[in-house]
């Protein structure tokens, strides 16, 4: 893939650059992460945006069960914030 311009940070308006990023959804209840999606990020304050190619395919492999059945599972620790320091 080659370089492409990201244009401007629409937060703070700083060059975006391409990175590959971990990008981590929540569906129906389930912790979903796609590693390497090609974004852009902003080095000054971290805002991150992907082409809309590949926003499409993320989508369609976010529905797509026989890729998640396929998918690697990691155990994640579950960690539930004490109610007497919510307050």
């Amino acid at each position: 893939m080659g370089a492409y311009d990201y244009g401007h940070c629409p937060v703070c308006e700083e060059q975006m650059e391409e990175r590959r990023i971990s990008q981590d959804f929540w569906v129906k209840g389930e912790l979903i992460v796609i590693e390497e999606v090609p974004a852009g990020v902003c080095p000054r304050c971290g805002e991150k945006v992907v082409r809309a190619d590949v926003g499409r395919w993320l989508a369609a492999h976010l529905k797509d069960s026989l890729s998640l059945q396929r998918a690697r599972k990691l155990s994640v620790p579950v960690l539930t914030f004490p109610e007497r320091l919510a307050a």
